[in-house]
């Protein structure tokens, strides 16, 4: 069957869903261009660890029955990738590691069973760092994940794949997780849409561990209109009222030690200048904030990282097994003092009361995503302004803050103007206003387009 969207781009989800329920297409056939495209993102950038052709098809093929009979759910039809952290029935889930070849789970997670039950159809497992402990989503067992915008560059991580997957057109949405940015970081680097909710929204059953108190699944999209349709199924959309007629943004300039880099400076500032146009802006005092944030951060990470693993596998299954950079860092886990955890985790409770107080007069922060564009492939450290560090710490800086203390936050496109990468503009909400910030997010998405195009 012929349709409008059989080309080298899947369609937005609300698009496809209205074609899909007036039978202008059917989804099977939806699927198949959809499954092909994803081949071709896999062979191009390797967005995907699994494409799972023959399942996809079969519940297409349910999803054409269910339009036919006038009973489609809320999804019915929809492709979605899915992180290859996130347990899926019957299809491989490597979680990124070469020690789980050959792992096929015999239940969803808890939220692909939502999305599944609602008519969502699961085209494969996009690719992640390993156990998602890193930002770049390379691995020396499976090869690197490349940035469709720029393949000599990385697409940021962990959920690398699922960005990448969504810049190259392969899908208009996908699952993804979030410990520090994992989500936030390749929406950024990639130019798509990344949203953390509020700590615990969303259910973390059948994903695979890497810090339990910091570990928050996520969504990305094409748009922020993709985002908010499986966050509706999720029921993010049924939380919270309407957001104030006038929000009121706090403006984060810079995050000591890293600064933004020149082309991302200049971005930012543009959209602040557009931003300020429309509503309210006030620069919020960060003497003092992020103090020890991402020290406490870090710590929490390798301390809960090596109780997640060393509850699963013991040390000779992990050194012959696990990449040698995850085998570094749980090697410097098996050291932590329980004092030290302790120590970060007081530090954890003093930020997240700095940061509400910090947000008292204001509705929403606004601040980069990452301070600089997608990092070179093999990069390890980079220097920005007078500052030089690992990529690690450029990248997450910005985005950690927020999962350490639980606030949900989304990152949408921020266009450059002098070549094809792209940067993110971090929206950042208190605890439980999930609806309010994606409702927001879609006013300063258009808000943005339109100045672009002025």
């Amino acid at each position: 069957m012929s349709g409008p969207f059989l080309n080298n781009r899947a369609p937005g989800l609300r698009e496809a869903r209205d074609a899909l329920a007036g039978r202008r297409m059917s989804t099977v056939a939806l699927t198949r261009n959809v499954l092909s495209i994803a081949w071709s993102s896999q062979r191009a950038v390797n967005a995907f660890a699994t494409i799972a052709w023959d399942k996809a098809l079969a519940a297409a093929a349910e999803s054409d029955r269910k339009y036919a009979e006038g009973c489609a759910r809320p999804l019915e039809g929809l492709a979605i990738g899915v992180k290859d952290l996130i347990d899926t029935q019957g299809i491989e889930t490597r979680y990124g590691s070469a020690a789980y070849i050959g792992n096929v789970p015999s239940t969803d997670a808890a939220i692909v069973r939502r999305l599944v039950e609602q008519g969502a159809i699961i085209i494969g497992k996009t690719t992640t760092h390993e156990f998602a402990w890193g930002v770049t989503t390379a691995s020396r067992a499976f090869g690197d994940t490349l940035n469709p915008l720029d393949t000599r560059c990385i697409p940021g991580g962990s959920s690398g794949g699922a960005a990448a997957a969504i810049a190259y057109g392969a899908v208009a949405a996908g699952l993804g997780t979030d410990t520090g940015g994992s989500v936030r970081i390749p929406a950024a680097l990639c130019g798509v849409v990344g949203f953390k909710p509020t700590f615990g929204t969303f259910p973390t059953q059948g994903i695979f561990s890497l810090a339990p108190s910091l570990d928050h699944p996520g969504l990305l999209g094409a748009s922020v209109d993709d985002v908010t349709v499986l966050a509706d199924a999720l029921g993010v959309a049924l939380q919270g009222g309407e957001t104030a007629e006038s929000p009121r943004f706090g403006v984060i300039r810079h995050i000591e030690p890293v600064p933004l880099s020149a082309e991302v400076a200049m971005s930012f500032e543009q959209a602040i200048a557009t931003l300020g146009r429309s509503y309210p802006c006030d620069e919020v005092n960060t003497a003092g904030l992020f103090d020890g944030v991402f020290q406490a951060f870090a710590g929490i990470v390798l301390t809960e990282g090596g109780i997640s693993h060393f509850a699963r596998n013991d040390w000779d299954f992990i050194t012959r097994h696990y990449g040698a950079e995850t085998v570094g860092r749980l090697d410097l886990a098996r050291n932590v003092a329980l004092g030290d955890y302790a120590h970060w985790q007081q530090a954890r409770r003093h930020f997240t009361a700095k940061l509400s107080r910090a947000m008292a007069n204001v509705d929403y922060l606004v601040l980069a995503t990452c301070p600089c564009t997608a990092p070179r492939v093999d990069a390890t450290t980079m220097s920005i302004g007078a500052w030089r560090g690992t990529v690690r710490e450029a990248l997450m800086t910005y985005t950690a803050p927020f999962n350490l203390a639980g606030f949900p936050a989304i990152s949408i496109p921020l266009p450059l103007h002098h070549d094809n990468l792209r940067a993110g503009l971090q929206i950042v909400a208190r605890p439980g206003d999930d609806r309010g910030l994606l409702q927001v997010a879609l006013k300063l998405e258009r808000l943005l387009a339109s100045a672009a195009t002025e």
